[in-house]
């Protein structure tokens, strides 16, 4: 099969032809049809997280067909824990010691085909295409773990309007709550997409709200939002660090602190928010913006979104014509 393989960090993808993968006792082949870009795949790639499996396929909002079965199936970033540690027998899989990640300690979806546990993949409405539910696998899953850190918080802000934030924005207003979107400081195409997605309103990450925020989730990977984020919350506010990567969060006084405010981190995500988000969703309809890249311009993708080109979310299509694994 063909694939973009990452071999040493900080170094682009090369593209190859790799054995197909053979799947194990539990776990599925399958066709890969999309799979979505996220940020931490650029954190794999430019070295930001550390240790990962090498040589790697990155990528982990995969959505493909199970070829044994022909069912559609999406793979998301947690694909195994052990489930006997005090993490995992608790419900807490997500913080597992020892658990592997898709597109990090597992092979990923910047390929024809790949394997994974099917105890950790989901089933995918038919009512999406591969690239509409791609992003659902990460930018979905992963923020609406955040978004129910940040409690029954009717005045929500999100600092940094990319992929995750355009699919919370719609849930959060389906439920009746105000969004409030912060760019990058003069970005003005991206706050009107952000309007567009169902914000109330949208500036620059140095702006104040027209009205205090009862919580904030913080997307973009800038420490110094946590402060800014602080500033603008009401007391017993939250702030919610959805990244798997922040750079440093500056020193701050107490008394932004002080008000029983409260910083969470979003760790990974459990089967359980999956199945949880899917059931959350049901009765409407995730759109999302989207722009496509086939496997060999994966370096184009990454590139696109580093730079901060990407207005809702890159998609990996594969090759259509999928070949029949030897």
């Amino acid at each position: 099969m063909r694939a973009m393989i990452l071999r040493r960090q900080r170094e682009p993808l090369v593209l190859d032809e790799v054995p197909t993968p053979q799947p194990k006792s539990g776990e599925l082949l399958i066709r890969i049809e999309a799979c979505a870009v996220c940020r931490t795949d650029l954190h794999i790639v430019d070295a930001e997280l550390s240790e990962p499996k090498l040589p790697l396929i990155v990528g982990h909002q995969i959505v493909g067909r199970d070829v044994a079965t022909g069912k559609r199936v999406g793979v998301p970033w947690l694909g195994w824990t052990d489930g006997v540690c005090r993490y995992c027998t608790s419900g807490r899989e997500n913080l597992c010691d020892r658990a592997r990640f898709t597109g990090y300690t597992i092979d990923g979806g910047y390929a024809e085909y790949c394997v994974a546990d099917a105890r950790y993949c989901f089933a995918i409405p038919d009512s999406y295409s591969a690239e509409e539910a791609s992003p659902l696998l990460c930018a979905g899953l992963i923020g609406f773990r955040a978004l129910r850190m940040a409690g029954d918080a009717r005045r929500i802000g999100f600092y940094g309007f990319g992929s995750s934030a355009q699919i919370l924005a719609q849930v959060a207003r389906a439920d009746g709550r105000e969004v409030f979107a912060f760019t990058r400081d003069g970005d003005s195409a991206g706050q009107e997409f952000a309007r567009s997605m169902g914000a109330a309103w949208a500036g620059g990450s140095g702006d104040a709200p027209p009205e205090p925020l009862d919580a904030a989730i913080i997307f973009a990977p800038a420490g110094p939002l946590v402060v800014t984020a602080l500033r603008n919350v009401v007391k017993g506010g939250t702030v919610v660090c959805a990244g798997i990567y922040m750079s440093d969060i500056p020193s701050f006084s107490y008394d932004l602190l002080w008000g029983e405010r409260v910083i969470r981190s979003v760790a990974n995500l459990t089967r359980r928010d999956g199945t949880e988000f899917f059931e959350r969703t049901r009765g409407m309809r995730i759109v999302t913006q989207r722009k496509t890249y086939a496997l060999e311009q994966a370096n184009e993708a990454l590139s696109a979104l580093r730079g901060g080109e990407i207005v809702g979310t890159a998609i990996i299509v594969p090759s259509a014509e999928y070949r029949v694994p030897r």
